[in-house]
């Protein structure tokens, strides 16, 4: 059995005093979080947003910071950080001396800019009605902006909508999606506009016409997937446009229309009924990069990489023989290479692709890559590991990385962190699994309790990344020992594993974790065996329903959070319905129920006796919060020791920093309840 110690990201501390302490939940809520990056065009600044949490009020607050590229050993600094606004999305002008950026003072979104040398804001547009991002055309004159408006909006600002006095309070919808993700339909979309930056009045022109969808894409899309053509004449967006297909569907289609707002939108991708997206344009003007899926209505087929003739319409898959998933897409200045992140065994490192021959090569070792900013003296990149958040690093023309930041040094000097250990065995189906073990900092000899945490997705990994909702460092320093395994769907291991979760989501699975943590708690003998309590969330949270069910002797405790309870239930509840139907062979329950029965968790309550904490979200539309609930009305029923917690103002994840801090007090006492790690 194999096993390869992760060192992950090493923190740039000082030597830590003798006294060091544990991560706590309070630490990690309190670190700043850096994203956004933008690199000036001659490669000389580096700035990016910052979130900072204001804990009074619940909420995280963003800055911009800049970085001197040029000096070596230089310390971040404020480029503008005004109390109680948030800056965020800067994007660099050609000058490389002014940097545009979002901002809420006042309460109404605007498009600002700032000198790289400082001072004070210039507002260049606020219109009414805000909006959710915007893109710098190549020439810094016009911004590419997204807002949520009615559909065939002949501008941004928001028409004038008479309300009836009389009018009652309730929705009436006539198709699907009645609600997605966290939010209820209310017959908005996201739509493109252009704006002209100057100083006098400006109209902004809409760019998407007669489509009926979401660009960028919702819950998740941003400015990933939208694009400039290099000469500024052209928007490429990615759209699925909706009709009434709109749950069953996940054909987003790359699109192509005028900047000026004059119509003529081309469909670029109409010949792929599966999914298309992250269109970005190369800087020479020549080519367009996507991914492209080959399988309809399956959300998570291999993302291969695309490449377009803009001149001829010539199409051709790039990594084809690549068996990786493309993750973001990314061109070198001078167009000469692609550069992309994909997840390869729990690490998410960045590929060079060459656009001539489709040769792939990494460029990076541990670590999971989150931001990709290509420069002409060397690739600009934020990363992260299960021992440190993100901080920014640049990649040299000679294939060496070097550190540029260590933003939360100071909040984590004097924390001892885990130690990771890699480690594989052999799972269902005679194949090689993976996964990790993490080591609590504080423990010297002896044995500790065992979280088992089971990932999501659940096309998903428990990669080498940092986390802040399922955090292993945090389990780790309330003294838990972290047990996590990449079973069968996982990702970062080749299609044809991820693809074996189908129809089988109770199956080889559940086997994979069982001999996952047997082979761990054979081989490493600081885990304590005979106490062990297990977590899931999502699809993890089903695979503890499962648990339950059918293996209820092996755990002290479980904690479930959103997960599924009944499979017949979830399949006419849940928003995105090609989810579920394709993960149960591809048809609607009632053409086939048998394929929902087979493994639903439901059928097996008279064997539930592990006692389980339950957790769900009242705004969790993706697997509503009934679901929970029935959860707890089996156990209570059946007088198994359990507790529900329920959040009224989160969806599928816990995102404000004192809900944060109550579901990780709930939880570690939880399980020191049922473990005796108090």
């Amino acid at each position: 059995m194999k096993h390869i110690l992760l060192a992950g990201v090493a923190l740039a501390f000082s030597a830590a005093p003798a006294l060091a302490r544990d991560l706590t939940i309070e630490d990690v809520v309190q670190l700043s979080r850096v994203g956004a990056p933008a690199v000036s065009p001659d490669g000389h600044w580096l700035v990016w947003q910052q979130r900072e949490t204001d804990l009074a009020g619940n909420k995280g607050r963003y800055d911009l910071w800049k970085l001197d590229l040029t000096v070596k050993g230089a310390r971040p600094e404020k480029l503008i950080a005004e109390a109680d606004v948030n800056e965020t999305s800067p994007a660099f002008a050609p000058d490389g001396q002014t940097v545009f950026f979002q901002s809420d003072k006042g309460g109404d979104d605007s498009i600002q800019s700032v000198s790289i040398a400082g001072g004070a804001a210039r507002v260049w547009y606020t219109p009414k009605g805000g909006f959710s991002g915007f893109k710098l055309s190549p020439d810094g004159t016009r911004a590419l902006i997204w807002a949520d408006r009615k559909p065939g909006a002949p501008g941004i600002e928001p028409a004038m909508v008479k309300q009836d006095p009389n009018a009652g309070s309730g929705r009436v919808f006539d198709k699907m999606f009645i609600r997605h993700w966290d939010t209820w339909a209310n017959g908005d979309r996201s739509q493109l506009f252009v704006v002209p930056l100057r100083q006098e009045g400006v109209t902004a022109v809409p760019i998407v016409h007669d489509l009926d969808g979401d660009t960028p894409s919702k819950p998740y899309g941003g400015g990933e997937e939208l694009s400039w053509s290099a000469d500024g004449k052209t928007i490429f967006f990615a759209l699925r446009e909706a009709g009434k297909t709109e749950p069953l569907s996940t054909n987003l289609d790359i699109f192509a229309a005028p900047a000026d707002g004059s119509g003529g939108v081309v469909n670029l991708t109409a010949d792929n009924d599966g999914m298309d997206n992250l269109p970005t344009a190369s800087p020479d003007g020549k080519l367009l990069a996507y991914f492209a899926m080959q399988r309809p209505t399956y959300e998570a087929d291999r993302q291969v990489l695309m490449l377009r003739n803009l001149a001829t319409g010539e199409v051709r898959a790039l990594t084809q023989g690549w068996d990786r998933s493309v993750g973001s897409i990314a061109w070198s200045p001078d167009s000469a290479k692609i550069y992309v992140t994909a997840e390869d065994t729990q690490e998410v490192p960045i590929w060079s692709v060459d656009p001539k021959s489709g040769k792939v090569t990494r460029l990076t070792k541990e670590g999971a890559v989150s931001a990709v900013v290509p420069t002409k003296a060397g690739v600009i990149y934020a990363m992260n590991s299960l021992v440190a958040p993100d901080d920014f690093y640049r990649l040299t023309a000679k294939g060496t990385s070097e550190r540029l930041t260590s933003v939360n040094a100071e909040k984590l000097a004097g924390i001892d962190l885990p130690t990771v250990t890699r480690f594989s065995f052999t799972g269902a189906n005679n194949d090689t699994v993976w996964g990790y073990a993490v080591k609590p900092a504080s423990l010297k000899d002896g044995k500790a309790p065992i979280a088992f945490i089971v990932h999501g997705g659940p096309q998903g990994s428990s990669n080498n990344s940092w986390s802040y909702r399922w955090n292993p460092a945090v389990f780790a320093g309330a003294g838990y020992a972290v047990v996590s395994v990449d079973f069968h769907g996982s990702t970062g291991y080749g299609q044809g594993f991820t693809d074996a979760i189908r129809n089988n989501w109770g199956g080889w699975p559940l086997e994979d974790l069982q001999k996952g943590l047997k082979a761990a708690t054979d081989k490493f003998a600081w885990l304590d065996a005979g106490n062990a309590c297990a977590l899931g969330a999502s699809y993890g949270g089903y695979m503890m329903n499962w648990i339950e069910g059918n293996w209820p002797d092996r755990f002290k405790c479980i904690v479930q959070h959103d997960g599924v309870f009944d499979a017949r239930a979830m399949a006419y509840e849940t928003e995105e319905l090609w989810f579920d139907e394709w993960e149960h062979g591809g048809h609607p329950y009632y053409e086939d129920p048998a394929a929902f029965e087979k493994w639903n968790p439901v059928n097996h309550v008279t064997a539930w006796k592990t006692p389980q904490l339950v957790i769900t979200s009242e705004r969790d539309f993706r697997i509503p919060y009934t679901q929970g609930i029935a959860a707890f009305t089996a156990l209570q029923r059946r007088d198994v020791p359990s507790k529900l917690l329920v959040f009224p103002d989160e969806n599928h994840w816990v995102l404000k920093p004192k809900n944060s801090l109550q579901w990780y007090g709930e939880v570690l006492g939880w399980l020191g309840e049922y473990t005796g790690k108090q």
